[in-house]
């Protein structure tokens, strides 16, 4: 089986399908999809369709990521206003009908409520935003913090890390995947495509550490 990661999607929902027929996935791969598939780009509502499709003829898992929790917060806690700041704006216009109507389908919202916060393999943990550096790998997925789950970012300042596995994540945009020994960040920041070093969505084949990248294209 061949195992691929799938970076931060943001509602881009053209580029996640130019990444999928680069992949070509089939019915022996298994496709992780790190979390953050809405918010800010362009077709929120595209990418969650597309995803429920591929799911039908691909092994998929979707992971959750800090967005898809603000999503919750706002549908369950009414906490629209950091929902809104965060680029939720544009996933909700992405529901909205021909008569001027936001109606989100019951299953996009029942896809987002099933995410994981984390998928492990021998070899890996992928998890959206990353883990304390100050825990072991064990450690961090037996308290199952959310907020460093869904939040983290001080791994990524680390010259070392001593983890058992390699830790796959996105959540931190940065111009090119970080592939150092435990760590590898495949978040190149498609939505942010107006800057110069952003504006690509990236997947890696593992164990190979292969990297597959297309360039934003909505």
């Amino acid at each position: 089986m061949g195992l691929v990661v799938v970076g931060d999607i943001h509602g881009c929902a053209r580029s996640l399908d130019d990444l999928l027929a680069e992949l070509n996935p089939g019915a022996n791969d298994h496709i992780v999809f790190v979390g953050d598939y809405m918010d800010r780009g362009p077709d929120s509502k595209g990418v969650i369709d597309r995803l429920l499709r591929l799911r039908e003829s691909v092994s998929c898992t979707f992971l959750r990521g800090n967005h898809e929790k603000l999503f919750l917060d706002y549908l369950d806690r009414d906490e629209y206003e950091l929902f809104a700041v965060n680029g939720g704006i544009t996933t909700l216009e992405s529901y909205r009908d021909d008569d001027g109507v936001i109606s989100i389908p019951k299953g996009h919202i029942d896809f987002v409520r099933q995410t994981q916060l984390w998928y492990e393999t021998e070899d890996e943990v992928i998890v959206h935003a990353g883990l304390d550096p100050a825990l072991s790998i064990a450690e961090n997925l037996e308290r199952a913090d959310p907020d460093v789950l869904l939040w983290e970012r001080s791994h990524l300042k680390q010259p070392t890390l001593n983890w058992e596995k390699t830790v796959v994540c996105g959540h931190t945009p940065v111009p090119k995947p970080v592939n150092k020994r435990n760590l590898i960040n495949i978040d190149t920041g498609c939505v942010f495509h107006n800057n110069p070093t952003l504006g690509t969505l990236t997947a890696v084949r593992l164990p190979q550490r292969t990297f597959v990248s297309v360039p934003y294209s909505g």
